[in-house]
């Protein structure tokens, strides 16, 4: 019958089909297993066919379209071994290899390092903690009792079914574990990650980083306090920058002050950064309110201390011209990618 006459046909055809390159078995493909294949025009003949072959037709029909298929994966899998072959035999194994993509720092990350090397070059040793802190060492040791004004100024994360357990506030709670565990002389600084339950927005988050110092030791001062945080904002903003400091006010620092860096208001970008006054705050900082020293069992007759800390995200944020706090978090890999030049 004409109908298996044309299988017949086609089947030899295939058979005797030999693509010698990429060109070549593109054109078997679309003749023969493209979407417009002439093997679909064959079905047709299916009407032809009588009932007592039709069964035997659409077996060949099967036939004819699997021997197509192996055919061309046959020949597809030697042209690309024979490809693979000539690019290994053009391979010069004397060149260097190529460069592997990079990844980029975080802009917290190459804040936060850059300071925890300017106070580890003067001795101040990094202290790590719990994120999840109980109520004595978040609050009650650093000399803010459940009735105290202070705790307004913080708005906490409690843990479910929880009144004593939190997401610390801050990373003095470091302070207060290092000052229960071990005698004076202490140099620390914790940094690390802390919470607040705050409405994020393009300049505030609900979690950010910080690093805090604490010195406590016999006969430390203010002065030597302000002259670690002038070595600081030097090696930080500048081997010329000065700084002054304003009275303020924490719970577990007295007397207490806030630290200024003097940028100017040479360039548009300065002049806008401290709201035109040159002045730009960087740190809270004091001296160890003795309460403090009392709750962690430290003698305050004997041993005095100061203390600061520093925001992380809002030093990253002024060094890299970041004007959205939000980025830091989205963990955008397009953001992160400006940093990858940055050590």
């Amino acid at each position: 019958m004409e109908a298996f006459n044309k299988i017949d046909g086609f089947l030899e055809e295939i058979k005797s089909a030999n693509p010698a390159d990429a060109e070549a078995l593109e054109t078997f493909r679309i003749r023969f297993v493209g979407s417009k294949n002439v093997l679909k025009g064959l079905f047709g003949e299916m009407k032809t066919v009588p009932n007592e072959r039709k069964k035997e037709f659409g077996q060949a029909m099967n036939a004819l379209k699997q021997a197509a298929e192996a055919k061309y994966n046959a020949v597809k899998e030697t042209l690309e071994a024979a490809s693979d072959a000539s690019a290994r035999q053009d391979m010069d194994l004397s060149l260097p290899s190529p460069p592997d993509p990079q990844g980029s720092r975080h802009p917290v990350s190459i804040v936060m390092n850059r300071m925890i090397d300017i106070f580890e070059k003067i001795g101040f040793v990094v202290a790590e903690e719990r994120e999840i802190e109980d109520d004595w060492h978040n609050f009650t040791a650093m000399n803010t009792p459940a009735d105290h004004p202070a705790r307004d100024m913080q708005d906490t994360f409690y843990l479910k079914n929880s009144i004593t357990n939190l997401l610390r506030t801050h990373t003095s709670s470091v302070q207060a574990r290092v000052m229960t565990t071990q005698k004076p002389p202490i140099r620390i600084i914790a940094p690390g990650r802390v919470y607040r339950n705050e409405t994020i927005s393009a300049r505030s988050h609900c979690q950010f980083h910080q690093i805090e110092g604490l010195y406590i030791d016999e006969k430390v001062s203010f002065a030597d306090m302000k002259q670690t945080l002038l070595y600081f904002a030097r090696e930080m903003y500048g081997p010329k920058t000065d700084i002054r400091l304003r009275p303020s006010y924490f719970p577990f620092t007295e007397p207490s002050a806030e630290m200024d860096v003097w940028l100017g208001t040479d360039t548009p970008a300065t002049k806008k950064l401290t709201k035109g006054t040159g002045w730009l705050e960087v740190l809270g900082c004091g001296m160890v309110d003795p309460n403090v020293l009392k709750n962690c069992d430290i003698d305050p007759g004997k041993y005095t201390g100061y203390a600061f800390g520093i925001g992380i995200e809002r030093t990253a944020m002024q060094n890299f011209n970041i004007s959205d706090i939000r980025l830091l978090f989205e963990n955008d890999v397009r953001f992160l990618q400006q940093f990858s030049s940055v050590i």
